[in-house]
């Protein structure tokens, strides 16, 4: 039956540019003469769809009320059990349980600056006075600080025109490069995440060994392995609570961290103002053997040498995608950008300020953290003790972060085959329970691993430090094969060529990275790809039937990494990687 009143507003609404596919269901729904339901949402009286939808047609379609999926598609009857009468308490509550909850801008801004901003910060200056001296750091920042930055605008961008691709560092590389594709980034990154927060208790264990010297010393210590497992599994069962109680916990921990940061830069500041060491080496080719000052060779050599410290500094930027399920995509977008040019100032600053009180030498034969003996040396052992409260204060957050991060990419990628199903499961809070244990077993026996032998552990670290670079370069490289098909949105915020540029940026940045750390670890990064291709192999025959496992491209590429990871199987044996075992 025509009803004038819809006619009315739908006339309205088409004047004010709504899409004519949300006006076909906006004049075929009714409900005795009055609105019911427009775009999956209950509006019982006609002011309401004034007030809400038009509005929102107004602003655009991207503005409109996100659907209810439980409202049955407009043409359907409601089935008898979804009444008022009929519906069932307990089916609510577990409805509500089981859809994941949101995170707000703060919350997952937070979240971003406590997966970069972890204990790594307070050895800066040690890491990079190691391979540079001042100029050639402050070009490295500019390189890595450009850098990220149009890669965390590729997220952004993505996270705009694809908001439906959530945990976006692996859907990205499948939706655009295959099943294998996507299997191999997220396999490398998750493997990566894992083995850094191992890295966290080696580092956190180190710190604690300045109050209870020397049960941990080295973080590698019978009493540092039980302190660690304790830790890892302790964080396991709490991230299993749910991610609002986590998250609550990573805001305090965020915060709290800044407060020595802070402080070290303040007092830093004050003490360089009376020295005049920031010219004194400024390229590093000065030798002063009084401040242990020696040539350290092309600029472009050092600034190469920074780059794997600036990489491991900035992973983390992508943790607003990896948990874009959590929050919308304008959400992801703007926590990205702020997070990213928060922690890009605090590290340019604590990177170079201490070339105001100490040459380049003495920093680069600093113990870590570095930033405590400099603090130690202009205030007394009280700086000394504040930092290393602050190491385990960002430790702890950070690894609360990367813990919560660890179990989202093995569940995104089991809920559509890519790895096996039983990573899926979830418990009551929607945490993915079962990828959170094994996660956990895996950083278990690497703690072990390390009890055993800390130079095998040393080499591991370094090579997952640049397993996660194909998943930037996958992410970015995604973006300007949206642009090249023909693909991107001509409504989206960024327009077509800014877009393209950002991703060609980003890519060639992520290329850089790649020259930048060698071959060699390249290769050895190899052999950990090569460990999962049995279990895409597993995953792909338990959920794709009577499909292949392997496509002929992907078989191929199969193949080639495996003889990729034998050939620096036996380099590493017999010697080969130089750069490699000296790390």
């Amino acid at each position: 039956m025509f009803n004038p009143g819809i006619w009315w507003i739908g006339y309205r609404m088409k004047r004010s540019g709504c899409p004519n596919s949300v006006l076909r269901r906006l004049h075929g729904t009714r409900r005795g003469g009055a609105i019911h339901i427009i775009l999956g949402l209950d509006f019982p009286r006609r002011s309401e769809l004034h007030r809400v939808v038009v509005p929102a047609c107004v602003a655009g379609k991207s503005a409109l009320p996100v659907p209810d999926a439980t409202v049955p598609p407009l043409g359907q009857k409601k089935m008898a059990s979804e009444t008022t009468s009929n519906s069932s308490p307990a089916k609510d509550e577990s409805a509500q349980a089981a859809s994941p909850k949101k995170l707000g801008l703060f919350a997952m801004t937070l979240l971003v600056v406590s997966a970069m901003f972890g204990g790594g910060v307070f050895n800066i200056p040690q890491n990079m006075a190691q391979s540079a001296a001042l100029g050639a750091i402050l070009v490295a920042w500019l390189i890595s600080g450009l850098g990220i930055f149009f890669l965390a605008r590729s997220f952004q961008v993505l996270a705009d025109i694809r908001p439906e691709l959530t945990s976006g560092i692996y859907m990205y590389a499948r939706a655009g490069f295959g099943k294998l594709a996507g299997f191999l980034i997220a396999w490398g990154y998750w493997l990566s995440v894992a083995f850094g927060n191992v890295g966290y208790a080696v580092l956190l264990m180190d710190a604690l060994n300045y109050f209870f010297p020397p049960y941990f010393a080295g973080g590698n210590t019978w009493q540092a392995t039980l302190a660690s497992s304790a830790i890892i599994w302790g964080l396991c069962f709490l991230v299993m609570r749910g991610v609002k109680g986590a998250s609550v916990l990573n805001n305090i921990g965020t915060v709290a961290k800044f407060v020595p940061v802070t402080l070290f830069l303040l007092v830093v500041l004050y003490f360089s103002f009376s020295r005049d060491l920031f010219t004194s080496d400024f390229w590093g080719n000065v030798s002063d053997q009084a401040r242990q000052d020696k040539p350290l060779g092309g600029v472009i050599d050092q600034i190469k040498g920074t780059m794997l410290v600036t990489l491991w500094m900035y992973i983390g930027i992508e943790s607003a995608v990896v948990m874009s399920d959590r929050a919308d995509a304008a959400t992801v977008s703007r926590a990205t950008l702020l997070g990213y040019f928060l922690v890009t100032v605090l590290f340019v600053l604590v990177s170079i300020l201490p070339f105001g009180v100490m040459s380049q030498g003495e920093l680069a034969a600093m113990a870590p953290p570095s930033t405590a003996a400099i603090l130690a040396s202009l205030v007394g052992a009280w700086g000394e003790v504040m930092i290393n409260i602050g190491v385990i204060i960002a430790l702890l957050s950070s690894w609360l972060v990367w813990t919560l991060l660890v179990a989202q990419l093995p569940w995104a990628c089991a809920r559509d085959g890519t790895f096996p199903k039983i990573f899926a499961k979830t418990n009551k809070a929607g945490i993915a329970s079962f990828s959170l244990v094994i996660s956990t077993a895996i950083m278990q026996a690497a703690v072990v691993l390390v009890y055993f032998s800390n130079d095998a552990w040393n080499l591991m670290l370094s090579i997952t430090g640049v397993v996660i670079l194909p998943a930037y370069i996958g992410s970015a490289a995604f973006l300007w094969k949206v642009i090249w098909s023909g693909d991107y949105p001509a409504d989206a915020k960024i327009g077509k060529i800014s877009a393209l540029s950002i991703s060609l940026i980003a890519t060639g940045f992520g290329l850089w990275l790649v020259y930048a750390a060698g071959v060699q670890f390249m290769l050895a990064g190899a052999v950990i790809y090569a460990i999962g291709l049995p279990v895409f192999y597993w995953a792909r025959r338990s959920s794709a039937g009577s499909e292949r496992a392997f496509t002929g491209v992907e078989a191929l590429t199969a193949i080639a990494l495996f003889l990729l990871a034998a050939a620096a199987v036996w380099m590493l044996i017999t010697g080969q990687l130089p750069q490699v075992y000296s790390s």
